[in-house]
């Protein structure tokens, strides 16, 4: 009741009016109307003034501006502020003075805008910090709402360590600095990590004078890269390469950390400035090698998972971080060219031997075909001279073939043992690569590894039927198969080629013997050794006629020396040759041929 004691009544007021129902004012309706009016705030439509918030729920805020009557907001319009609060003073705009209701209309997001473009430059040019409702999502970052003006927040400038889940940002309000203005196109670009930097270069100032190579800080997993990992050590990033993650191979870094893990980091290197820090996690434990069983030696079995391959050899991690390479030539008793992806590819858990073992460069050679006993150590008990077995053709040179007849037991048939009869100029008129072929063994090689082999031996040899049949002096039938500068080439019976020179292939009436004509030919020379049989066709009626004429004068000595008959008899029977027999008796067969026509 204090506010009541200063309050006098009016002198001069009519009481008995009053009691009688009339009351007679000192003035008029008018001028009193006048007169509350002039201690109302004068506004006028479309004009911006500060108000007082006295009222507010989840939906409405009742704002004061000194008006007859209150304005109402909605809440809406000042999320951007979730610390409003009742006495707040707030600009708005006036819409409307009275709209049909008698109610006034505010709005306070177009004050805000009406005055935005001036306070968001003023912000740019003071560095001021200002809050900003983040409305949505949008390419690149977030659209904010800043001073009632659509600002451009980038994602890189949210925070300083990447933002994985823009969305948990939506519908927050944080302070922000405006960081540029596109003047013409109106463009606000605002950071709210420029905030946080300036204090963090200063944590990174502090981390980074502390710095020493070997000392172990713990760090946050903040990047992971196909590269490596970079690790937050309290404001300030370092890096650990792929290959100081673990002693072992690693293909992705994700197998060993994940993302915000914290662990344990040791500094390897840093630059001068200290800019780039180099950490390594692997360091912290001890070299594998260094844990490797002492008394693991050459000729050990060990086990273990092909990591790398490469054409020379595959490398096996028998425990993390201890390899061994296993070369080529150490994967098979072959001796032939092959890659290493022939015989293991990558994940491959295998069983090898070591062969050499050198603790000090840490380093291993092991071997797999060392699992297998050597076929060449045993060759004359499994392979004998004699013995016959089925090989594969695995390559041709122009004097032979080369075979196998097991893994790492090879050998070769010489181009001359491939076929008694046929002349073979090249393997590949005999057979082919990949194909099989019968074979006997001719000789050992063991120092060099090799088998000399033959593919005719399996048959008899039919030159020691054919010395039988071709004998010097024989006549037989042939067919001229071949022509060449040197003479021709004749098919014989039996599959037997022989050989007649040009002089040779002169027939009867002097005319030459041509290609595919077939004729008798005499057999003028038979070597079995080198399998040549020499023929001439002329020989046949040269001879014939040597020999006629022979006769004929061995007839006329007889006739003019009777006294001398018996000596001359035998003088002719001593000087008869074996050829002279044999002209003789193919005279007689042509005689023969003649009475018979």
């Amino acid at each position: 009741m204090e506010n009541l004691k200063n309050v006098q009544p009016l002198e001069d007021f009519n009481w008995d009016a009053y009691e009688n129902g009339e009351v007679v004012a000192a003035t008029s309706h008018e001028e009193q109307e006048k007169a509350y009016d002039n201690t109302l705030n004068k506004v006028n439509d479309r004009e911006v003034v500060d108000g007082t918030v006295i009222a507010m729920n989840k939906r409405e805020v009742v704002v004061n501006i000194g008006y007859k009557s209150d304005g109402i907001i909605p809440m809406s319009e000042f999320r951007y502020n979730p610390d409003l609060k009742v006495g707040d003073t707030v600009e708005v705009y006036i819409e409307n003075q009275e709209d049909k209701k008698g109610q006034l209309v505010l709005s306070h997001r177009k004050a805000r805008a009406s005055r935005s473009w001036e306070r968001v430059n003023a912000a740019l040019e003071s560095q001021e910090i200002i809050k900003g409702y983040i409305k949505c999502r949008t390419k690149g970052g977030m659209i904010v709402d800043v001073f009632g003006i659509e600002a451009f927040l980038p994602g890189s400038q949210i925070d300083v360590k990447p933002i994985r889940d823009y969305d948990v940002f939506v519908g927050k309000t944080m302070e922000f600095k405006v960081v540029k203005i596109n003047q013409e196109f109106k463009n606000v670009v605002v950071s709210h990590k420029a905030l946080i930097e300036a204090e963090l270069e200063q944590q990174k100032k502090e981390i980074i004078s502390k710095l020493e190579k070997g000392q172990v800080l713990e760090g946050t997993v903040k990047n992971i890269t196909s590269y490596g990992v970079f690790i937050d050590l309290g404001g300030v990033d370092g890096l650990i390469h792929i290959t100081d993650l673990s002693w072992g191979r690693v293909s992705d870094p994700h197998e060993v950390v994940e993302l915000d893990q914290k662990l344990n980091v040791v500094i390897l290197d840093f630059d001068d400035e200290k800019k780039r820090i180099a950490l390594g996690l692997k360091q912290l434990t001890p070299h594998p090698w260094d844990a490797l069983d002492a008394n693991l030696k050459v000729g050990d079995h060990v086990k273990g998972k092909v990591v790398v391959m490469a054409d020379y050899g595959a490398f096996i991690e028998i425990a993390p971080g201890v390899e061994g390479l296993i070369h080529v030539s150490e994967m098979s008793w072959s001796q032939h060219l092959r890659s290493a992806q022939d015989f293991m590819k990558v994940g491959d858990e295998v069983e090898a031997v070591i062969l050499t073992l050198d603790r000090e460069e840490r380093k291993m050679s092991l071997g797999i075909k060392q699992l297998k006993a050597d076929p060449w150590e045993n060759i004359e008990e499994k392979y004998p001279i004699g013995s016959k077995h089925t090989a594969k053709v695995r390559n041709f040179t122009n004097f032979g073939v080369f075979v196998e007849i097991e893994e790492g037991v090879d050998g070769l048939i010489h181009i001359s043992d491939l076929s008694w009869t046929k002349k073979v100029k090249h393997p590949s008129e005999f057979t082919q690569i990949g194909a099989d072929i019968d074979v006997v063994v001719l000789e050992i090689d063991k120092e060099n590894r090799r088998l000399s082999l033959g593919h005719k031996q399996l048959e008899e040899n039919p030159w020691d039927v054919f010395e039988t049949v071709f004998t010097v002096g024989s006549v037989h039938e042939g067919t001229i198969i071949e022509m060449l500068d040197k003479g021709a080439v004749v098919a014989l019976p039996y599959g037997v080629e022989g050989f007649a020179t040009p002089k040779h292939l002169v027939k009867e009436d002097g005319s030459q013997a041509q290609l595919n004509e077939k004729l008798q030919f005499k057999v003028i020379e038979f070597n079995k050794d080198a399998k040549r049989i020499i023929l001439s066709h002329s020989r046949i009626f040269e001879d014939a006629a040597k020999a006629e004429e022979r006769a004929e004068k061995k007839a006329a000595k007889k006739a003019t020396s009777k006294k001398e008959e018996t000596p001359m008899v035998q003088n002719v029977a001593a000087s008869t040759t074996l050829g002279d027999i044999d002209a003789l008796a193919a005279l007689k067969e042509k005689l023969e041929a003649g009475n018979k026509k």
